[in-house]
């Protein structure tokens, strides 16, 4: 849809998805500036904090945003999403408290947030893989629950998320012939950053994944994921024919993991800067903005209250982060079973008696 450039050039295999953008007003055209641009300061700020030694990990988005804004704003409110673990972008469309995701990753959950209470939008799941099956049987419950209604505006779908490393996964592939089996209404949501953590992809496939899915039977199309309104415009259709009862579909969006895989990995030490170089001169949030003032339709006051609130964003996570503190030794055992249970109750008392004995020493 936009060249490298900004500019508006769809390309003729565009055309077929080009109704999708009619959808789009243009308070909805600067969201999808604004969500990008918020989403990678607060990326960052994770990312310092994490240095900083409040967390253990952080999982990088810088270079993806396009793709996780474009995918997450063409899905309908009733639609269940199934991320892995880098899908922040997502998280914030569907109303997840982004410090949810910090507290997950700083150990202080065993899960992060109710689904049903934040827009359908499942746990991360840091299992490779293991995201595709649980979307996969949860989209033939609904096919199984009865047939669609005809109405986008009441018949669920369903979207998983994962990147070209979890196509070597068995669950991911199993996944895909489940869903074919049972004609699911679901997209499957690839984003090729081109890197399983040191791995690339090329070394995991000799074909394209596209065409991997294909071969399942699944309705599958191959985008630059750098192209916000392609992100939108493709992934509304598919989902829009997974919920009329066309069976399941795949999205390879092609984008690039400007970071690390997370902050335990290197990756000056398996690519090249060249390649880097490459990526980054295709910025996504860069490549959206000359297309906004192209077409007049933000100006340099939009992009200065954008980063105003990218910026509060940024303290305001830093602040709430620093406040989290440690959680108590009850998280550890006092879900293990619904009701009180003996086992549980005197591993926690030698934790507590072990601990004590620490404070005695002193």
């Amino acid at each position: 849809m936009i060249s490298p450039e900004g500019r508006f050039e769809p390309n003729a295999a565009a055309e077929e998805f080009l109704p999708y953008l009619d959808r789009l007003d243009e308070d909805r055209l600067r969201t999808f500036y604004r969500d990008m641009a918020v989403i990678r300061r607060f990326d960052a700020e994770v990312g310092h904090l994490q240095r900083q030694g409040q967390l253990a990990l952080w999982v990088p988005s810088h270079g993806q945003e396009a793709a996780q804004v474009g995918s997450g704003h063409a899905a309908r409110p009733q639609d269940s999403i199934f991320p892995a673990y880098r899908e922040h972008a997502v998280a914030k469309i569907r109303g997840v408290d982004l410090i949810d995701i910090v507290r997950m990753l700083r150990g202080l959950t065993h899960g992060g947030w109710v689904p049903a209470e934040h827009g359908n939008f499942h746990l991360y799941t840091l299992v490779i893989g293991s995201q595709t099956l649980h979307a996969t049987g949860y989209a033939m419950g609904i096919a199984l629950d009865g047939a669609p209604t005809g109405d986008p505006e009441k018949d669920e779908a369903v979207m998983v998320y994962f990147g070209d490393g979890a196509t070597s996964q068995g669950d991911t592939n199993e996944a895909m012939i489940w869903a074919a089996s049972y004609a699911t209404p679901q997209v499957f949501f690839l984003q090729n950053n081109h890197w399983a953590i040191s791995v690339p992809v090329s070394r995991q496939s000799r074909t394209p994944l596209v065409d991997r899915a294909r071969g399942f039977g699944l309705r599958s199309t191959r985008i630059d994921g750098n192209d916000v309104l392609a992100s939108y415009a493709v992934t509304a259709k598919q989902l829009d024919d997974a919920r009329a009862g066309r069976g399941p579909g795949f999205i390879e969006a092609m984008t690039y993991r400007i970071g690390a895989h997370t902050t335990s990995d290197d990756p000056t030490r398996y690519r090249g800067a060249d390649e880097l170089k490459f990526w980054e001169a295709r910025d996504p949030i860069t490549r959206y903005r000359h297309h906004l003032e192209q077409r007049e339709l933000a100006d340099a006051a939009f992009f200065a209250d954008v980063e105003s609130e990218a910026a509060d964003l940024a303290a305001d996570t830093r602040r709430r982060t620093l406040a989290l503190g440690t959680p108590g030794i009850d998280l550890i055992f006092d879900n293990v079973y619904a009701e009180d249970h003996p086992v549980p109750r005197e591993q926690k008392k030698w934790l507590q008696d072990y601990e004590a004995g620490f404070g005695e020493a002193r």
